[in-house]
């Protein structure tokens, strides 16, 4: 029998590729995802993608918060375990809307834990962030650097995180693993999944792809004058199904019995500035991003970039593609979706 593992936020970026990984590998997948930020049709081309394993995937539009609806799914199916994504995740609108933030991201958890705990599923892989490190002092950040976050967004995740460990330590059932994931970039290589971020873009490539399909001016760069190579910010970019990959090869550990509460780094362990970001998407997509260069915004780190050695030694999992692998597959993504799922506004 193929385990059964309930998947929130799972028509999100990150969750869409994950969910088409379990589903090859061999896995049932339930999403429940309240498409607060996110859009049910790329859970319809993950089916597509997925072929004949398609079949193994069902969704549920359900908020978290809402436990009547969390339980009469776990009623229905007997889950094996639950990776965790749903959540906010814009840094500026949790400064804006702290209350928002805590309520979606940290209630919503403790209603899963407790349903999850209800129906004796106590096997968690939760999606962290490389945000819980703050502005590191020194890089790269292993599991043990210090954790601090300097924004709510940040801080819903040091404290899920948290609660996690006082989850476990209060009934070491619970085996949990933290994934810390420090830029996921790139979509999945035939194009028909990508990220599609509603309202401006957070991140650097998603907004470096809006600009080269012509739905925004230029590029604004922040901070040129940090102590780096060439001045703007250095991070550490991962391709999705390298994250996606990771989230499987943490299942799979999950099985272990020595695990009880774990952190692993998902990153590629390198550092690449936002100007040699820029540089490999316009080698691969011909395209010239116009730049417009800012001071620096308040918030930023100058440099944080992940060591994967544990994840590599523990999970037995390692990034496989370099940055040039997550343009050309960003680009193909774009250039085929320039809406993103909304295909009113263009031909997809």
């Amino acid at each position: 029998m193929a385990k059964n593992i309930l998947v929130t936020g799972g028509s999100g970026y990150i969750g869409s590729h994950t969910v088409l990984q379990l589903l090859n590998g061999g896995y049932s997948a339930v999403v429940v995802d309240n498409l607060d930020n996110s859009s049910a049709v790329s859970l319809e081309r993950v089916k597509k993608l997925a072929g004949q394993n398609g079949d193994r995937l069902s969704f549920h539009q359900v908020d978290l918060r809402d436990r009547p609806a969390l339980e009469k799914i776990f009623s229905e199916t007997k889950f094996d375990a639950v990776i965790h994504f749903a959540g906010l995740k814009a840094v500026g609108e949790s400064v804006e809307k702290p209350l928002l933030y805590y309520n979606n991201n940290i209630a919503g958890t403790i209603t899963l834990l407790e349903v999850m705990s209800q129906n004796g599923c106590k096997n968690l892989v939760f999606s962290s962030s490389a945000t819980v490190y703050g502005w590191p002092k020194e890089v790269p950040c292993t599991e043990e650097s210090p954790i601090s976050a300097t924004n709510p967004y940040g801080r819903t995740k040091l404290f899920i995180e948290e609660i996690c460990r006082d989850v476990h330590r209060s009934d070491p059932e619970w085996k949990i693993i933290l994934l810390r994931y420090f830029n996921p970039v790139g979509a999945h290589p035939s194009g028909y999944i990508g990220e599609d971020p509603l309202g401006v873009p957070n991140n650097l490539m998603p907004y470096i792809q809006q600009v080269a399909v012509g739905r925004r001016p230029h590029l604004t760069v922040f901070g040129t004058d940090y102590k780096t190579k060439d001045g703007t910010g250095v991070r550490d970019y991962i391709h999705v199904t390298d994250l996606a990959d990771g989230h499987i090869a943490a299942l799979r550990k999950l099985d272990d019995l020595k695990i009880n509460c774990e952190v692993y780094n998902l990153g590629t362990g390198n550092g690449t500035s936002v100007l040699e970001m820029v540089a490999a998407f316009e080698k691969v997509s011909g395209k010239k991003i116009p730049l417009v260069m800012a001071g620096r915004r308040p918030g930023d780190a100058e440099i944080v970039y992940a060591s994967t050695e544990k994840a590599e030694r523990e999970l037995n999992w390692k990034a496989k593609h370099g940055i040039e692998d997550m343009c050309r597959d960003l680009w193909n993504w774009a250039s085929n979706n320039p809406y993103g799922y909304d295909s009113s506004k263009g031909s997809s």
